[in-house]
């Protein structure tokens, strides 16, 4: 994922993608959470994106509910996913995977 198609510079070191709608109780949750971890951890950014206005990057991902979380590594591969809200503890230990991922076939769950 490059920052063409999320309209938004990649972190340093890794980029918390978060998919979201105007409506959607979790997704505010959600938004404190990455916030709160991109700030405590130098060199990684927190990029939300409203789903109903990005149906391409949506489709193109096969993001299916909102809130949903990618975890992108420094070169923009994702390194892990989630739909639904995640805790803290899971965002930082995903975030160490994609801080020390090697290039990998297929997203893990977080």
């Amino acid at each position: 994922m490059s920052e063409g198609d999320l309209g938004a510079a990649l972190g340093e070191r890794a980029t918390l993608v978060h998919f979201s709608t105007a409506f959607c109780q979790p997704c505010r949750a959600t938004r404190r959470v990455l916030a709160d971890v991109s700030a405590l951890v130098p060199g990684v950014r927190h990029v939300e994106v409203d789903a109903e206005s990005r149906l391409d990057l949506v489709r193109r991902l096969a993001v299916t509910a909102t809130p949903t979380v990618l975890v992108l590594d420094a070169a923009g591969r994702i390194v892990r996913r989630a739909a639904g809200a995640p805790r803290k503890a899971e965002v930082l230990v995903a975030l160490a995977a994609a801080v020390t991922s090697e290039s990998s076939q297929q997203p893990d769950e977080m």
